[in-house]
């Protein structure tokens, strides 16, 4: 076979340019290294012909690119944070950072890495976070959404992070100081951080990983368009049985356009997928959560005066085990709350074993009492939103109720349908299911929260 000029121009500048990094012409920080693709001249030939592959984004593939590697620590205080900036920098627009596996590579200082453009991050290695509680309770980045922190932020356009490995939270420390003080409490100052956040980004991509122990929520997307998660695996599992995870949501949003998730496992101590105000275009399917608040949408309307949503979202294929909640809306009332809508949800075939409320519209959010909420009710608008197929059984802590469709008097709620609703409830049959406050008809036989047997009795 005869090279093309070009061709052999190509390989000669490569051949160039790796040598002068092996010659140390730039500072490389020790244990790293860069590698050129094998195929990058022969692949950049090709795509002047127009036959070379990209990505869903119109980027390179994984073998297409540079690989960038660095050191991994020696101990659990030995931070590579520095090494891991430079190398995202070195892999920014069009190349690879590769955490090996076997090894572990320790954060303990706080990232901004909100400059990325095409980058990918491949983890089969371990990403562990430091527990030093003092440290990253005065230097993190703050969220004034329910008080939010976190030890980085992800920001940016075409960021694809995926591999066989670890993403440590290193949560057990921060569950044992905080004493169970939840971060909506008023009184609350221990912020826990946030393990994987995003901001001021579009398209990113997470597969393959496992998100352990995050101190507070596992993730959390802010003003995002596009966000996919696929093959993932989130827990959070603690060591002392009197200290356990809160607030340790499987995936949390706000102000994000496009959100996908699927494929996933989340076995955590709160909401398994929780999207927050004014979120939309969202997609969850062959989801499994376990010990969990439940597939949540909100909760909206906290603040006061200002209007949140929630659009368009398709929930398929979810099972949800021994839970405190299954398919759930939520939204705030009070004295002092915003208002809003959550419009165009669907749930379908939905598998619910031993969970407390299995289908629930709760517009008495956080611990507010009946008093209060019927003096100061829910401003949210609920509408057209379909449970179908819903299966299982509930825990019987509600009695016979199996789905609490209660609407608040302040608000609308129309266009809500329920079809191949069969959740038994250890308490007695037939299960109950309570409507109140909704326009028109429901689709299933239904009664008022009044003759309802919820346990109470």
């Amino acid at each position: 076979m005869r090279l093309s000029p070009l061709f052999l121009a190509s390989l000669v500048a490569d051949v160039a340019l790796a040598s002068s990094l092996a010659f140390g012409n730039e500072a490389i920080p020790a244990g790293a290294s860069i590698e050129q693709p094998r195929s990058a001249s022969y692949s950049s030939h090709l795509s002047v012909r127009g036959h070379h592959k990209k990505d869903n984004w119109g980027n390179a593939l994984e073998q297409d690119r540079k690989t960038i590697k660095i050191r991994a620590s020696s101990n659990d205080t030995d931070d590579i944070s520095s090494d891991f900036l430079w190398a995202l920098k070195k892999a920014n627009h069009g190349g690879l950072v590769y955490l090996e596996k076997g090894k572990t590579y320790v954060i303990g200082t706080k990232l901004d890495l909100t400059f990325l453009k095409d980058v990918y991050v491949k983890i089969d290695g371990e990403l562990k976070f430091t527990n030093d509680i003092e440290y990253w309770q005065a230097n993190n980045f703050y969220y004034d959404f329910q008080k939010s922190i976190t030890f980085w932020v992800w920001g940016g356009k075409d960021i694809k992070i995926f591999g066989s490995g670890l993403i440590n939270g290193n949560g057990q420390a921060w569950w044992d100081g905080f004493s169970g003080a939840e971060i909506l409490d008023p009184d609350n100052k221990f912020y826990r951080p946030i393990l994987f956040l995003t901001d001021n980004a579009t398209n990113i991509e997470v597969s393959g990983l496992h998100l352990k122990d995050s101190p507070c929520w596992t993730t959390f997307f802010v003003r995002t368009k596009n966000v996919v998660f696929d093959d993932v695996y989130i827990d959070a599992v603690s060591t002392n049985a009197s200290t356990l995870p809160k607030n340790t949501d499987g995936f949390d949003s706000l102000n994000v356009d496009g959100l996908t998730v699927t494929n996933t496992r989340v076995n955590v101590g709160d909401d398994c997928f929780s999207p927050k105000p004014n979120t939309t275009n969202i997609f969850v399917q062959n989801l499994w959560c376990n010990g969990t608040h439940g597939v949540s949408m909100g909760s909206i309307g906290q603040y006061p005066g200002v209007k949140d949503y929630i659009s368009n979202a398709y929930i398929e294929n979810v099972t949800l085990l021994n839970g405190q909640n299954g398919a759930r809306l939520k939204a705030w009332a009070g004295p002092d709350v915003g208002y809003g809508y959550i419009d165009n949800i669907t749930y379908k075939n939905i598998h619910i074993e031993n969970t407390d409320a299995p289908i629930v519209l709760d517009q008495c959010y956080f611990n507010i009492n009946e008093t209060t909420c019927a003096a100061y009710p829910s401003k949210v608008n609920i509408t057209n939103v379909n449970f179908i197929n819903v299966d299982g059984t509930s825990s019987g802590k509600e009695g016979r109720v199996v789905a609490d469709l209660t609407c608040s008097p302040g608000a609308t709620c129309s266009g809500i349908h329920l079809e191949g609703i069969n959740i038994a409830s250890p308490a007695g049959s037939p299960s109950q299911i309570v409507c109140d406050n909704i326009s028109g008809d429901i689709g299933v036989e239904c009664i008022s929260s009044s003759e309802a047997d919820d346990g109470d009795d």
